[in-house]
């Protein structure tokens, strides 16, 4: 049975990102991918949409006016 795991490999040095393989001998098949950087914990916007989002309102008060939520109603 085949698994899959993925793993960075750099400077001759696998470091896993997951669960290493539970095994002490295997015959395995490498896919090198194209090279990226080791993601961090944050996340950032693709370059076409950075810098390009406007806050409308917040959490606290509405977007619309006072006058504009009774017609809704």
């Amino acid at each position: 049975m085949s698994k899959t795991y993925e793993a960075i490999y750099e400077n001759g040095q696998i470091k896993w990102l997951t669960d290493a393989p539970s095994v002490k001998s295997a015959r395995i098949i490498v896919t090198v991918l194209e090279e990226t950087k080791i993601s961090s914990k944050h996340r950032t916007p693709s370059a076409k949409i950075a810098g390009k989002g406007k806050t409308l309102g917040d959490i606290i008060s509405p977007i619309i006016d006072d006058q504009d939520w009774e017609c809704l109603k």
